[in-house]
């Protein structure tokens, strides 16, 4: 009976332990995620120059990684026909698991990347842009990053661009990401002007 109580006892410690762990394995495979998704958009733009001027809104071909203010999914494109949405062809393919990183709506089809889908994969609720609206031209406020041939960071190529640099950051950019369960903490992403460099802000190691 002693031995028996013993266990319990171990066990229910084990288990205090293991609780904790998970809420931070579940944050840390989140950031990790996020941070991987934006370094691979900045990645494309890189090795992929959309930098072309047969468009007065040329910007808008730029790769670019989308979120939704619920958090309920991200997308990875390059609107190439300038076009007001982004289409299924214009997104990339998530290399860990070759199917796509795009979706318009929070319903996970069997082609489409269920990495994007940050609400049914980590419970993240809202990711929160209002630290990340300086342009050249002034804010903006909408949920996206884009980055040009040389890895620059850019805000507003879906609504704002024209034929200059208005759009490129003039600020370091943080991207907060909430999550429904309040006792995980938020992640949020720095993204450096001019270098569009992407960090987890509290990870050294990131």
């Amino acid at each position: 009976m002693l031995e028996l109580v013993f266990v319990i006892v171990v066990l229910g410690i084990l288990a205090a332990l293991a609780i904790p762990r998970l809420d931070r394995d579940t944050r840390q495979e989140a950031a990790d995620n996020i941070l991987s998704a934006i370094r691979y958009t900045q990645h494309l733009a890189l090795l992929d120059n959309r930098h072309t001027f047969n468009s007065a809104v040329w910007q808008k071909s730029f790769w670019t990684i989308r979120f939704q203010v619920d958090g309920s999914f991200y997308t990875v494109s390059s609107n190439i026909d300038y076009d007001t949405n982004v289409d299924q062809n214009e997104s990339t393919i998530d290399p860990a698991n070759g199917k796509l990183m795009y979706s318009n709506d929070a319903v996970i089809d069997s082609n489409e990347s269920p990495n994007i889908f940050l609400l049914k994969k980590y419970g993240i609720d809202t990711v929160d842009f209002t630290a990340c609206t300086s342009t050249k031209y002034g804010p903006n406020t909408s949920n996206h990053i884009a980055f040009d041939y040389k890895g620059r960071p850019h805000k507003g190529v879906y609504n704002t661009a024209t034929n200059d640099y208005r759009t490129i950051m003039t600020n370091d950019c943080s991207i907060r990401f909430k999550f429904i369960n309040t006792s995980i903490n938020d992640i949020v992403i720095n993204i450096k002007k001019e270098t569009g460099y992407a960090s987890i802000v509290g990870n050294d190691e990131s």
